[in-house]
Protein backbone atom coordinates (compact mmCIF):
# COMPACT_ATOMS: atom_id res chain seq x y z
CA UNK A 1 0.00 0.00 0.00
CA UNK A 2 1.40 3.41 -1.03
CA UNK A 3 2.01 5.93 1.70
CA UNK A 4 0.33 9.33 1.34
CA UNK A 5 2.66 11.90 -0.20
CA UNK A 6 3.25 15.46 0.97
CA UNK A 7 2.07 18.86 -0.19
CA UNK A 8 4.48 21.76 -0.77
CA UNK A 9 3.69 23.20 2.67
CA UNK A 10 4.23 19.85 4.39
CA UNK A 11 7.51 19.29 2.54
CA UNK A 12 9.00 22.69 3.38
CA UNK A 13 8.22 22.29 7.08
CA UNK A 14 9.59 18.75 7.00
CA UNK A 15 12.86 19.92 5.45
CA UNK A 16 13.23 22.83 7.86
CA UNK A 17 12.50 20.70 10.95
CA UNK A 18 14.84 17.85 10.00
CA UNK A 19 12.03 15.37 9.42
CA UNK A 20 11.50 12.99 6.52
CA UNK A 21 7.76 13.57 6.64
CA UNK A 22 5.18 15.84 8.22
CA UNK A 23 1.39 15.72 8.17
CA UNK A 24 -1.28 18.38 8.48
CA UNK A 25 -2.03 19.13 12.13
CA UNK A 26 1.41 18.11 13.38
CA UNK A 27 3.53 20.56 15.39
CA UNK A 28 7.17 21.04 14.37
CA UNK A 29 10.08 23.28 15.37
CA UNK A 30 11.52 24.61 12.13
CA UNK A 31 14.58 26.66 11.24
CA UNK A 32 13.84 29.83 9.28
CA UNK A 33 15.83 30.82 6.21
CA UNK A 34 14.98 34.50 6.53
CA UNK A 35 12.88 36.96 8.49
CA UNK A 36 11.82 40.46 7.55
CA UNK A 37 10.45 43.59 9.15
CA UNK A 38 9.56 47.17 8.25
CA UNK A 39 9.76 50.51 10.03
CA UNK A 40 6.38 50.42 11.81
CA UNK A 41 7.15 47.02 13.36
CA UNK A 42 10.92 47.33 13.29
CA UNK A 43 11.41 49.94 16.00
CA UNK A 44 9.18 47.93 18.37
CA UNK A 45 11.09 44.79 17.48
CA UNK A 46 14.47 46.42 18.10
CA UNK A 47 13.40 47.66 21.53
CA UNK A 48 11.93 44.26 22.44
CA UNK A 49 15.08 42.43 21.32
CA UNK A 50 17.28 44.72 23.38
CA UNK A 51 15.14 44.06 26.46
CA UNK A 52 15.80 40.32 26.12
CA UNK A 53 19.46 41.04 26.68
CA UNK A 54 20.90 38.85 23.91
CA UNK A 55 23.83 40.73 22.35
CA UNK A 56 23.70 39.35 18.80
CA UNK A 57 20.96 38.16 16.46
CA UNK A 58 21.19 34.56 15.31
CA UNK A 59 22.39 35.36 11.78
CA UNK A 60 22.84 38.88 10.40
CA UNK A 61 22.63 37.53 6.83
CA UNK A 62 19.12 36.21 7.42
CA UNK A 63 17.44 39.38 8.62
CA UNK A 64 15.94 41.94 6.22
CA UNK A 65 14.90 45.43 7.36
CA UNK A 66 13.26 47.95 5.05
CA UNK A 67 11.88 51.40 5.82
CA UNK A 68 8.71 51.64 3.73
CA UNK A 69 5.57 52.60 5.68
CA UNK A 70 6.25 56.09 7.00
CA UNK A 71 8.76 57.37 4.47
CA UNK A 72 10.14 59.95 4.42
CA UNK A 73 9.58 60.45 8.15
CA UNK A 74 6.34 62.32 8.83
CA UNK A 75 7.13 63.58 12.34
CA UNK A 76 10.00 63.69 14.87
CA UNK A 77 8.97 60.42 16.54
CA UNK A 78 9.03 58.56 13.22
CA UNK A 79 12.45 60.04 12.43
CA UNK A 80 13.74 58.87 15.82
CA UNK A 81 12.31 55.38 15.19
CA UNK A 82 14.05 55.25 11.82
CA UNK A 83 17.33 56.25 13.40
CA UNK A 84 16.94 53.60 16.11
CA UNK A 85 16.61 51.00 13.35
CA UNK A 86 19.59 52.40 11.42
CA UNK A 87 21.75 52.20 14.54
CA UNK A 88 20.64 48.61 15.19
CA UNK A 89 21.52 47.71 11.60
CA UNK A 90 24.99 49.17 12.07
CA UNK A 91 25.56 47.53 15.47
CA UNK A 92 24.39 44.11 14.29
CA UNK A 93 26.15 44.37 10.91
CA UNK A 94 22.92 43.63 9.03
CA UNK A 95 23.67 43.65 5.30
CA UNK A 96 20.13 43.46 3.94
CA UNK A 97 18.97 46.91 5.01
CA UNK A 98 16.95 49.11 2.65
CA UNK A 99 16.40 52.72 3.56
CA UNK A 100 13.56 55.08 2.63
CA UNK A 101 14.30 55.11 -1.11
CA UNK A 102 13.78 51.44 -2.00
CA UNK A 103 10.05 50.73 -1.63
CA UNK A 104 7.75 48.18 0.01
CA UNK A 105 9.73 45.59 1.95
CA UNK A 106 7.86 42.58 0.53
CA UNK A 107 8.43 43.70 -3.04
CA UNK A 108 12.05 44.70 -2.44
CA UNK A 109 12.93 41.34 -0.85
CA UNK A 110 11.64 39.54 -3.95
CA UNK A 111 13.34 41.89 -6.41
CA UNK A 112 16.69 41.53 -4.63
CA UNK A 113 16.59 37.74 -4.95
CA UNK A 114 16.32 37.21 -1.19
CA UNK A 115 13.12 35.15 -1.56
CA UNK A 116 13.59 31.80 -3.28
CA UNK A 117 11.62 28.55 -3.67
CA UNK A 118 11.60 26.18 -0.72
CA UNK A 119 12.51 28.84 1.86
CA UNK A 120 10.75 29.30 5.19
CA UNK A 121 10.22 33.04 5.75
CA UNK A 122 8.22 34.15 8.80
CA UNK A 123 8.07 37.94 8.93
CA UNK A 124 6.55 40.96 10.67
CA UNK A 125 3.80 41.49 8.13
CA UNK A 126 0.69 39.44 7.53
CA UNK A 127 1.21 39.85 3.78
CA UNK A 128 4.39 37.75 3.87
CA UNK A 129 2.09 35.20 2.26
CA UNK A 130 3.13 37.01 -0.95
CA UNK A 131 6.40 35.07 -0.90
CA UNK A 132 4.43 31.96 -1.85
CA UNK A 133 4.30 33.27 -5.42
CA UNK A 134 7.95 32.20 -5.60
CA UNK A 135 7.28 28.83 -3.98
CA UNK A 136 8.39 29.88 -0.49
CA UNK A 137 6.55 29.33 2.81
CA UNK A 138 5.97 32.97 3.75
CA UNK A 139 3.78 33.84 6.70
CA UNK A 140 3.18 36.63 9.19
CA UNK A 141 4.33 36.38 12.81
CA UNK A 142 4.10 38.59 15.90
CA UNK A 143 6.78 40.77 17.50
CA UNK A 144 7.44 38.28 20.35
CA UNK A 145 7.78 35.44 17.84
CA UNK A 146 10.22 37.52 15.79
CA UNK A 147 12.29 38.27 18.88
CA UNK A 148 12.52 34.53 19.52
CA UNK A 149 13.45 33.96 15.89
CA UNK A 150 16.18 36.61 16.01
CA UNK A 151 17.55 34.97 19.15
CA UNK A 152 17.61 31.29 18.14
CA UNK A 153 16.68 31.11 14.44
CA UNK A 154 13.70 28.79 14.76
CA UNK A 155 10.03 28.68 15.71
CA UNK A 156 7.30 26.13 16.18
CA UNK A 157 4.63 25.74 13.52
CA UNK A 158 1.47 23.76 13.11
CA UNK A 159 1.62 22.07 9.71
CA UNK A 160 -1.32 23.45 7.70
CA UNK A 161 -3.61 21.37 5.55
CA UNK A 162 -3.82 22.54 1.92
CA UNK A 163 -6.81 23.73 -0.06
CA UNK A 164 -5.97 23.50 -3.74
CA UNK A 165 -7.66 25.93 -6.13
CA UNK A 166 -7.64 24.78 -9.74
CA UNK A 167 -8.00 27.88 -11.91
CA UNK A 168 -8.71 27.39 -15.61
CA UNK A 169 -9.94 29.38 -18.59
CA UNK A 170 -8.79 32.68 -20.07
CA UNK A 171 -9.15 36.01 -18.27
CA UNK A 172 -11.45 38.40 -20.15
CA UNK A 173 -10.17 41.82 -21.19
CA UNK A 174 -9.76 44.25 -18.27
CA UNK A 175 -10.21 41.44 -15.73
CA UNK A 176 -7.06 40.97 -13.66
CA UNK A 177 -5.57 38.68 -10.97
CA UNK A 178 -6.90 41.18 -8.39
CA UNK A 179 -10.42 40.37 -9.61
CA UNK A 180 -9.65 36.65 -9.30
CA UNK A 181 -8.55 36.92 -5.68
CA UNK A 182 -11.48 39.16 -4.75
CA UNK A 183 -13.81 36.59 -6.30
CA UNK A 184 -12.17 33.84 -4.23
CA UNK A 185 -12.20 35.85 -0.99
CA UNK A 186 -15.86 36.68 -1.56
CA UNK A 187 -16.56 32.97 -1.91
CA UNK A 188 -14.56 31.72 1.09
CA UNK A 189 -15.09 34.67 3.45
CA UNK A 190 -12.58 36.39 5.70
CA UNK A 191 -12.27 33.32 7.94
CA UNK A 192 -12.80 30.60 5.33
CA UNK A 193 -9.23 29.30 5.21
CA UNK A 194 -7.87 30.04 8.69
CA UNK A 195 -4.45 28.40 9.19
CA UNK A 196 -4.72 26.64 5.83
CA UNK A 197 -2.26 26.62 2.97
CA UNK A 198 -4.06 27.90 -0.13
CA UNK A 199 -2.43 26.69 -3.33
CA UNK A 200 -3.22 28.42 -6.62
CA UNK A 201 -2.83 26.01 -9.53
CA UNK A 202 -4.19 25.16 -12.96
CA UNK A 203 -3.83 26.32 -16.56
CA UNK A 204 -4.94 29.88 -15.73
CA UNK A 205 -2.03 30.25 -13.30
CA UNK A 206 0.43 29.24 -16.01
CA UNK A 207 -0.73 32.27 -18.02
CA UNK A 208 -0.41 34.75 -15.15
CA UNK A 209 2.78 36.82 -14.79
CA UNK A 210 4.81 37.04 -11.60
CA UNK A 211 3.19 40.40 -10.87
CA UNK A 212 -0.24 38.77 -10.87
CA UNK A 213 0.93 35.79 -8.85
CA UNK A 214 2.27 38.13 -6.17
CA UNK A 215 -1.21 39.70 -5.95
CA UNK A 216 -2.92 36.32 -5.51
CA UNK A 217 -0.61 35.08 -2.76
CA UNK A 218 -0.44 38.48 -1.06
CA UNK A 219 -4.19 38.54 -0.45
CA UNK A 220 -4.51 34.89 0.59
CA UNK A 221 -4.22 36.12 4.18
CA UNK A 222 -7.43 38.15 3.70
CA UNK A 223 -9.37 34.88 3.91
CA UNK A 224 -7.36 33.67 6.88
CA UNK A 225 -4.75 31.56 5.09
CA UNK A 226 -1.48 30.72 6.82
CA UNK A 227 0.22 30.79 3.42
CA UNK A 228 -0.67 31.29 -0.20
CA UNK A 229 1.53 29.33 -2.56
CA UNK A 230 2.11 28.51 -6.22
CA UNK A 231 4.16 25.55 -7.40
CA UNK A 232 7.26 26.96 -9.15
CA UNK A 233 7.35 26.70 -12.95
CA UNK A 234 9.19 28.27 -15.90
CA UNK A 235 7.82 31.74 -15.06
CA UNK A 236 9.20 31.46 -11.52
CA UNK A 237 12.60 30.28 -12.69
CA UNK A 238 12.91 33.02 -15.32
CA UNK A 239 12.10 35.65 -12.68
CA UNK A 240 14.74 34.25 -10.33
CA UNK A 241 17.45 33.91 -12.98
CA UNK A 242 17.47 37.68 -13.37
CA UNK A 243 17.71 38.31 -9.62
CA UNK A 244 19.92 35.78 -7.89
CA UNK A 245 22.81 33.41 -8.43
CA UNK A 246 22.13 31.70 -5.12
CA UNK A 247 21.00 28.04 -5.20
CA UNK A 248 17.39 27.20 -4.47
CA UNK A 249 15.28 24.09 -4.11
CA UNK A 250 12.14 23.70 -6.16
CA UNK A 251 9.53 22.07 -3.94
CA UNK A 252 6.55 20.43 -5.63
CA UNK A 253 3.58 18.41 -4.45
CA UNK A 254 3.94 14.65 -4.48
CA UNK A 255 1.69 12.99 -7.03
CA UNK A 256 -0.20 11.33 -4.17
CA UNK A 257 -0.26 14.37 -1.87
CA UNK A 258 -3.35 14.66 0.31
CA UNK A 259 -5.30 17.91 0.03
CA UNK A 260 -8.05 18.99 2.39
CA UNK A 261 -10.08 19.67 -0.72
CA UNK A 262 -9.73 20.74 -4.33
CA UNK A 263 -11.97 23.39 -5.86
CA UNK A 264 -12.17 24.65 -9.43
CA UNK A 265 -12.81 28.13 -10.82
CA UNK A 266 -13.32 29.14 -14.45
CA UNK A 267 -11.66 32.56 -14.59
CA UNK A 268 -13.29 33.32 -17.95
CA UNK A 269 -16.57 33.87 -16.07
CA UNK A 270 -15.16 36.53 -13.72
CA UNK A 271 -16.18 40.17 -14.04
CA UNK A 272 -14.35 43.16 -12.54
CA UNK A 273 -14.91 43.01 -8.78
CA UNK A 274 -15.21 45.47 -5.90
CA UNK A 275 -15.01 44.94 -2.12
CA UNK A 276 -17.51 47.09 -0.26
CA UNK A 277 -16.62 49.05 2.88
CA UNK A 278 -15.54 47.95 5.45
CA UNK A 279 -14.94 44.24 4.77
CA UNK A 280 -12.60 42.68 2.23
CA UNK A 281 -14.90 39.69 1.78
CA UNK A 282 -17.96 41.83 0.97
CA UNK A 283 -17.38 41.36 -2.77
CA UNK A 284 -19.71 42.33 -5.61
CA UNK A 285 -19.37 42.87 -9.36
CA UNK A 286 -18.47 46.43 -10.30
CA UNK A 287 -21.77 46.81 -12.17
CA UNK A 288 -23.58 46.53 -8.84
CA UNK A 289 -21.93 49.67 -7.47
CA UNK A 290 -21.19 51.65 -10.61
CA UNK A 291 -22.03 55.31 -10.27
CA UNK A 292 -20.93 55.67 -6.63
CA UNK A 293 -19.15 59.04 -6.46
CA UNK A 294 -15.52 59.01 -5.31
CA UNK A 295 -13.17 61.64 -3.88
CA UNK A 296 -9.94 59.69 -4.25
CA UNK A 297 -8.48 56.85 -6.30
CA UNK A 298 -5.31 55.08 -5.17
CA UNK A 299 -3.02 52.68 -7.04
CA UNK A 300 -0.13 51.11 -5.14
CA UNK A 301 0.88 48.95 -2.18
CA UNK A 302 2.39 45.47 -1.87
CA UNK A 303 -0.79 44.16 -3.49
CA UNK A 304 -0.98 46.21 -6.67
CA UNK A 305 1.88 48.68 -7.05
CA UNK A 306 3.89 46.68 -9.58
CA UNK A 307 4.76 47.58 -13.15
CA UNK A 308 1.88 45.73 -14.83
CA UNK A 309 -0.55 47.45 -12.43
CA UNK A 310 0.68 50.91 -13.36
CA UNK A 311 0.88 49.89 -17.00
CA UNK A 312 -2.79 48.89 -17.26
CA UNK A 313 -3.76 52.09 -15.43
CA UNK A 314 -1.79 54.12 -17.99
CA UNK A 315 -3.42 52.19 -20.83
CA UNK A 316 -6.84 53.32 -19.57
CA UNK A 317 -5.83 56.86 -18.60
CA UNK A 318 -4.00 57.69 -21.85
CA UNK A 319 -5.78 60.60 -23.52
CA UNK A 320 -8.02 61.18 -20.50
CA UNK A 321 -7.92 63.40 -17.44
CA UNK A 322 -8.63 62.62 -13.82
CA UNK A 323 -12.12 63.90 -13.03
CA UNK A 324 -12.17 67.41 -11.47
CA UNK A 325 -14.03 66.13 -8.39
CA UNK A 326 -11.53 63.33 -7.74
CA UNK A 327 -7.80 62.89 -7.18
CA UNK A 328 -5.59 60.00 -8.26
CA UNK A 329 -2.58 59.03 -6.14
CA UNK A 330 -0.01 56.49 -7.33
CA UNK A 331 2.65 54.76 -5.21
CA UNK A 332 5.03 52.51 -7.16
CA UNK A 333 5.86 49.46 -5.05
CA UNK A 334 9.61 49.89 -5.44
CA UNK A 335 12.39 51.98 -6.93
CA UNK A 336 12.78 49.34 -9.62
CA UNK A 337 9.11 49.69 -10.57
CA UNK A 338 9.38 53.48 -10.46
CA UNK A 339 12.35 53.50 -12.84
CA UNK A 340 10.74 51.05 -15.25
CA UNK A 341 7.57 53.14 -15.45
CA UNK A 342 9.80 56.13 -16.14
CA UNK A 343 11.85 54.38 -18.84
CA UNK A 344 8.79 52.98 -20.64
CA UNK A 345 6.71 56.16 -20.63
CA UNK A 346 4.09 54.89 -18.20
CA UNK A 347 4.88 57.54 -15.63
CA UNK A 348 4.53 60.32 -18.20
CA UNK A 349 1.03 59.16 -19.14
CA UNK A 350 -0.03 58.98 -15.50
CA UNK A 351 1.33 62.45 -14.72
CA UNK A 352 -0.23 63.98 -17.83
CA UNK A 353 -3.60 62.53 -16.83
CA UNK A 354 -3.42 64.39 -13.52
CA UNK A 355 -2.15 61.65 -11.22
CA UNK A 356 0.05 62.55 -8.24
CA UNK A 357 3.08 60.25 -8.14
CA UNK A 358 4.53 59.53 -4.69
CA UNK A 359 7.82 57.95 -3.69
CA UNK A 360 8.04 54.14 -3.60
CA UNK A 361 6.51 52.76 -0.41
CA UNK A 362 3.23 51.91 1.28
CA UNK A 363 1.82 55.44 1.24
CA UNK A 364 -1.95 55.83 1.38
CA UNK A 365 -2.54 52.10 1.95
CA UNK A 366 -2.06 52.59 5.69
CA UNK A 367 -3.42 56.11 5.87
CA UNK A 368 -0.02 57.59 6.56
CA UNK A 369 2.00 60.53 5.23
CA UNK A 370 0.21 60.91 1.87
CA UNK A 371 -3.35 60.31 0.73
CA UNK A 372 -5.12 60.37 4.10
CA UNK A 373 -8.93 60.44 3.79
CA UNK A 374 -11.12 62.97 5.56
CA UNK A 375 -14.56 62.59 7.13
CA UNK A 376 -17.16 61.33 4.66
CA UNK A 377 -14.72 60.84 1.80
CA UNK A 378 -14.90 57.83 -0.51
CA UNK A 379 -11.83 56.17 -2.01
CA UNK A 380 -11.49 53.37 -4.53
CA UNK A 381 -8.17 51.64 -3.92
CA UNK A 382 -6.06 48.82 -5.33
CA UNK A 383 -4.81 47.90 -1.85
CA UNK A 384 -5.47 44.79 0.23
CA UNK A 385 -7.69 46.10 3.02
CA UNK A 386 -10.61 48.49 3.43
CA UNK A 387 -11.09 48.35 7.20
CA UNK A 388 -12.75 51.32 8.84
CA UNK A 389 -10.20 54.04 9.54
CA UNK A 390 -7.33 52.29 7.76
CA UNK A 391 -6.76 55.10 5.26
CA UNK A 392 -7.58 57.99 7.55
CA UNK A 393 -10.91 59.06 9.04
CA UNK A 394 -13.11 56.33 10.47
CA UNK A 395 -15.95 58.17 8.78
CA UNK A 396 -14.43 57.58 5.33
CA UNK A 397 -15.24 54.61 3.07
CA UNK A 398 -12.82 52.52 1.02
CA UNK A 399 -13.79 50.29 -1.89
CA UNK A 400 -11.18 47.77 -3.09
CA UNK A 401 -10.73 47.03 -6.79
CA UNK A 402 -8.14 46.30 -9.48
CA UNK A 403 -5.84 49.02 -10.83
CA UNK A 404 -7.91 48.93 -14.02
CA UNK A 405 -11.13 49.68 -12.16
CA UNK A 406 -9.40 52.34 -10.06
CA UNK A 407 -8.04 54.08 -13.17
CA UNK A 408 -11.42 53.99 -14.95
CA UNK A 409 -13.11 55.41 -11.85
CA UNK A 410 -10.55 58.20 -11.59
CA UNK A 411 -11.54 59.37 -15.09
CA UNK A 412 -15.28 59.45 -14.44
CA UNK A 413 -15.24 60.48 -10.77
CA UNK A 414 -17.44 57.50 -9.88
CA UNK A 415 -16.99 53.73 -9.63
CA UNK A 416 -16.74 52.57 -13.24
CA UNK A 417 -16.39 49.28 -15.11
CA UNK A 418 -12.94 49.37 -16.80
CA UNK A 419 -14.29 47.42 -19.79
CA UNK A 420 -15.85 50.71 -20.83
CA UNK A 421 -12.33 51.83 -21.84
CA UNK A 422 -11.30 48.78 -23.85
Amino acid sequence: MNKTGMTIAEKILAFKSGKTKTEAGEFVEAKADLTITNDTSGHILVRAFKQVGIPRIWDSEKFVICLDHLVPADNPQTASNHNLIRQFVQDQKIRHFFDINEGVHLQVACEKGLVRPGMLIPGNDSHCTMFGALGAFGTGISIPETVELLAIGKLWFKVPSTIKLDLYGDLPSMVTPKDIILEIIGKFGADGTIYKAVEFSGSAIKAISMDGRFTLCNMAVEMGAKIGIIEPDETTIEYLKKRTNQPFQIVRNDSNAKFERVESLDVSTIEPKVSLPHKVDSVVSVREVKGVKINQAFIGSCTNGRFSDLQIAAQILKGHQVHPSARLIVNPASKEVYLKTLDEGVLKILIESGAVICNPGCGACIGATKGVLGDGEICISSTSRNFRGRMGSDKAKVFLASPATVAASAITGEITDPRRFV
